[in-house]
């Protein structure tokens, strides 16, 4: 195995695997040995280091969901997160010609030789069958219960094409459509990601697994509202002129639904959502320059956003959106939902052009808090439903629950649920189904 892994080319990161060179470094050994029976402590030390790597391989697949052929799964995986200069220059855009094709095409034909390496040897020198174990793994996993249950989907189906290929040119048209389906990396692999910040400080985008799978069509109303970011980010996929948005109006009536109705929508187009809180703020910068340079278009999401008198992070924001000296990237644009129409809070005493104790020209201060929310090309408001529209909303999720009770009763019960929750919005529709319904909840 270890003279497979010297010889890859551009698929560095296989290459230097801490798994594979490990299992290498096993099957070193035994070849070493000649034939040679091993000792005891040698069988011993080789088996447990091979266990601790079948550990591995088990435990992203578990994750990931690989079926079957756990070893083709835990190398394709290992192709698909590796972010190598051709792999980046590929995603959404396919594989080019030239040199580095050809290299690849090297590393393919060594790949396919990897994926389908004869274990043998190694299980008669261990007195293990784990390996054959391993290649013909039988799953019970529901993956319909799994954070990452559409990446095992990728992974098996790009698995299966690359364990069944005859060449390494078909070897390499199956990973050139997945470069142009998905991509590469983290970002090909994955929906949506947010900031976590190690103990010193330093940020790092990290993949959101558990993700509402959402559609339009759940959100039932707001026909003009959902029409206008839909056109607004298919803008934005092709490559036109499109406008940062700013969802804003009373709580629970879909801002955030709409959202994530939108990635779930332009996922397979090549979109993606990172969601930042305002304290991270700071942290925009490093954002932009982790994904300027990625052939994805990127939503910069901020939920429930505002600020209060004291607080100054949206002066960060203002210069990210615009005004700052270093141009925002083609590939990126902010989505923002709020209960404030302009974001920042303000006070009567805003309005009096002079005070004693306080600001100078207070007008000024007016143009100052209302800068930010100007800097949103498309405002969309959302308000409560009218009771027409909610009873629809509240018939609409009935059906889709499987609710069965007569409408007039339904009506009758979803008016008084209204009352008591002091308002009728989508979110308290929402509530009041789950409310019939204990599995929901």
């Amino acid at each position: 195995m270890q003279h497979l892994l010297s010889n890859i080319i551009v698929y560095q990161r296989i290459k230097e695997d801490p798994v594979l060179t490990s299992l290498a470094a096993i099957c070193t050994e035994i070849e070493k040995a000649g034939g040679a029976a091993l000792t005891s402590t040698q069988k011993d030390r080789l088996r447990a280091s091979a266990f601790d790597q079948i550990h591995t391989i088990m435990e992203t697949g578990t994750t990931y969901g690989f079926e079957k052929n756990l070893w083709h799964g835990y190398i394709t995986y290992c192709l698909m997160t590796d972010e190598n200069p051709l792999a980046l220059v590929s995603e959404k855009k396919g594989m080019p010609e030239g040199s580095a094709s050809s290299f690849a095409l090297h590393d393919f034909e060594v790949l396919m030789q990897l994926m389908h390496y004869d274990f043998t040897a190694v299980e008669t020198a261990l007195e293990t069958n784990c390996f054959s174990t391993l290649c013909s793994y039988q799953s019970v996993q529901k993956h319909d219960r799994m954070y990452y249950r559409y990446v095992s989907v990728i992974v098996n189906d790009l698995a299966g094409a690359l364990g069944s290929a005859s060449s390494p040119k078909d070897f390499q048209t199956s990973v050139d459509s997945f470069y142009r389906d998905y991509g590469v990396g983290m970002f090909g692999l994955n929906k949506a990601f947010r900031i976590s910040n190690h103990a010193d400080g330093t940020p790092e985008l990290v993949p959101i697994n558990n993700l509402d799978a959402v559609r339009y069509d759940d959100l039932v109303g707001y026909e003009r509202q959902k029409k206008l970011v839909t056109d607004n980010t298919m803008a934005f996929i092709e490559g036109r002129a499109a406008n940062n948005v700013l969802l804003y109006g009373d709580a629970g009536t879909g801002k955030s639904t709409t959202v994530k109705a939108t990635l779930n929508e332009f996922y397979p187009q090549g979109l993606r959502l990172i969601e930042i809180y305002k304290h991270q703020f700071k942290d925009l910068s490093y954002v932009i320059s982790s994904v300027k340079g990625r052939n994805y278009k990127f939503i910069i999401y901020m939920d429930d956003l505002s600020f209060e008198d004291f607080e100054i992070e949206y002066k960060y924001l203002k210069a990210v959106i615009e005004g700052g000296f270093e141009t925002k990237p083609d590939n990126i644009l902010i989505y923002a939902t709020s209960n404030r129409r302009h974001l920042i809070k303000e006070n009567f005493s805003d309005r009096a052009d002079m005070e004693h104790h306080d600001d100078i020209h207070r007008s000024d201060t007016i143009e100052e808090k209302r800068s930010l929310v100007d800097r949103f090309g498309l405002n969309i408001l959302y308000s409560k439903p009218s009771f027409e529209e909610y009873h629809q909303i509240v018939l609409r999720l009935a059906e889709k629950y499987g609710i069965d009770m007569p409408e007039d009763e339904l009506i009758k019960q979803a008016n008084a649920w209204s009352v008591r929750k002091g308002g009728r919005t989508g979110r308290v529709a929402q509530h009041f189904i789950n409310s019939l319904n204990p599995e929901l909840l």
